[in-house]
């Protein structure tokens, strides 16, 4: 099912009425539209708010897949809503994020989906822990699932300047590629960017990166969705992004195969040069740990600490990376070495 390159899944966050998914499905009847998505049981942050109408939309989603053409699927959360998806005929059902942060929601679902081999997408968990991602595919994989696809939505944050509602954080979805590099990974845009006007952008992004599709949230009145109305847009808006969207193809020209080529080769010896630096620096912190036992001082120094990233922000910027991007790497190397300076204070 999950072949086609790009996969583009589409449709409402929630099934809120047959009109609103017979509109949707008319829309997407002649459009290269893969698979209509919609939420069916949407438990939301806090109670009161619209939680979906169950299993009447399942019914409404069949509809869909008749007078589209189309693939339909809905998220799943516990064993009786995969019984109900699967007797009424879901294409394929999907872990949300919510649920892959717990291992006992998804081998809950991986029970109930045992035998069934009905294609399964896996959405990564909340937080960034590609563990937690690829140990629910693990439980997937056990229960005999075959079909299996992950959809990056992105991970949550409490980064209030941040521009994204979800931060891509898009090392995660790399990591978990070169894991499973046989199963596709497809972009959630909508959750990531919690805002219509960036959707474009971060399409692209996740295209340019390789990864095999996009799931956007598609509504014929947005502005009157009753769950995530600023991150979805019109099926005409979404043709509109499609067709504007770049697809980057394998390289064909050896030539510029030959120059990729020579310029990751640069790149691995630079990366081997980094390596004994680092190894050199963690000599050096063990060394400065050993006087710091030796004089009776405290592992962690704060005014060093401050000194040091102010400093390496200001070499940082002389060479265009970013505060984060040098706060990043210097609280892994700082943290390691404070691991290490704690391992000689224990040792005799």
């Amino acid at each position: 099912m999950f072949t086609q390159k790009p996969f583009l899944i589409a449709g409402p966050c929630s099934a809120e009425s047959e009109e609103q998914l017979m509109s949707i499905a008319n829309a997407f009847k002649d459009s290269n539209v893969n698979m209509i998505r919609a939420g069916v049981w949407k438990p939301r942050s806090k109670p009161g708010n619209f939680e979906g109408k169950g299993k009447v939309a399942l019914q409404w989603l069949q509809k869909a897949r008749e007078i589209s053409g189309k693939k339909v699927c809905t998220e799943v959360a516990n064993t009786e809503q995969v019984e109900l998806a699967i007797k009424y005929k879901m294409d394929a059902l999907w872990i949300g994020a919510r649920s892959t942060v717990n291992p006992f929601t998804v081998q809950e679902i991986a029970d109930a989906v045992q035998g069934t081999n009905i294609p399964m997408l896996v959405k990564n968990p909340i937080n960034p822990d590609v563990e937690l991602w690829s140990g629910a595919v693990e439980r997937l994989l056990k229960a005999g699932i075959t079909q299996i696809a992950c959809i990056h939505r992105g991970f949550s944050s409490y980064d209030e300047s941040s521009i994204y509602r979800n931060k891509p954080n898009w090392a995660i979805p790399m990591e978990l590629k070169r894991r499973y590099p046989t199963i596709p990974i497809y972009c959630d845009v909508s959750h990531i960017s919690g805002r219509r006007d960036i959707l474009a952008d971060v399409a692209q992004r996740a295209l340019d990166l390789d990864l095999d599709g996009l799931m956007i949230e598609t509504h014929p009145n947005p502005d009157e969705a009753l769950s995530d109305a600023k991150q979805q847009i019109t099926p005409a808006r979404l043709f509109e992004l499609v067709d504007k969207l770049i697809i980057r193809e394998p390289i064909t020209n050896d030539t510029a195969q030959a120059k990729i080529d020579h310029l990751r080769q640069v790149m691995d010896s630079m990366d081997a040069e980094i390596i004994d630096l680092l190894a050199k620096r963690k000599n050096i912190g063990e060394e400065l740990g050993l006087l710091k036992k030796e004089n009776n001082m405290p592992i962690f120094q704060p005014e060093r600490w401050r000194e040091i990233i102010e400093s390496r922000s200001v070499w940082g910027k002389k060479n265009e990376f970013t505060d984060e991007f040098i706060l990043r790497i210097f609280e892994t190397i700082h943290e390691d070495s404070i691991k290490r300076q704690m391992g000689q204070f224990k040792s005799d």
